[in-house]
């Protein structure tokens, strides 16, 4: 996975960041204040920097007209019209603002890795490769027909690894934010991928919740 660097003084944020996008994988590294935080970015390298404006020392602004070649996420409380504007004109990939939800992030994390190249292409685990770009998923070498909603759920599931989801917050994910469809939809979808992989260990079900894909 990736290797992010997350530049934001509020600990708890930055804490609550960092624990989120380590559960699905990736390697965070934190710090807490501009002048550390554009040190951090200038000496070494990172697939993504988690970037707050408002900082201790140096802006996020300031941080970003040093930066080059490395993917930046604001996550920031200043929420004006003309501070995104600068935002975005300075070069950062998106601009969420405070409060926001942590799942949230984590798609949008997800969604500029890809763009940019820096995520996994694939993944695997026990006897099953899953090559996200083809949309084919293989058991023991041999590939397994998934349904174009059930590859999409596979991937909402393991993009979100070890997060309880909601069964409303796949529908979201998967089946676009204006499905308004019966929920029941996304436990059929789970019993076709769990038999057809073979998987029902790892995607477990969290009572009066959701789903959680483990490992």
């Amino acid at each position: 996975m990736a290797k992010i660097l997350i530049v934001e003084d509020e600990k708890a944020i930055n804490d609550l960041v960092k624990f989120n996008l380590e559960l699905v994988g990736h390697d965070c590294y934190q710090v807490f204040d501009g002048e550390t935080g554009l040190e951090e970015a200038l000496k070494s390298k990172y697939d993504l920097i988690i970037l707050d404006v408002m900082l201790p020392k140096y802006s996020g602004f300031e941080i970003m007209e040093s930066i080059e070649d490395t993917p930046v996420i604001f996550v920031t409380a200043k929420s004006a019209s003309e501070d995104k504007i600068k935002g975005l004109r300075l070069g950062a990939d998106d601009y969420i603002t405070k409060p926001f939800d942590i799942l949230e992030l984590v798609e949008r994390v997800k969604a500029v890795l890809r763009r940019t190249k820096a995520d996994a292409k694939t993944f695997a685990f026990d006897d099953i490769r899953i090559e996200f770009d083809n949309r084919r998923v293989f058991k023991s070498g041999v590939e397994v027909e998934l349904k174009p909603k059930e590859f999409d759920l596979l991937e909402a599931l393991i993009n979100n690894r070890n997060l309880a989801l909601s069964r409303e917050k796949l529908l979201k994910l998967v089946w676009d934010f204006d499905y308004e469809g019966d929920s029941r939809t996304v436990d059929v979808h789970i019993q076709r991928i769990r038999q057809k992989l073979g998987i029902s260990d790892r995607i477990q079900t969290v009572y009066k919740t959701g789903y959680r894909f483990e490992i």
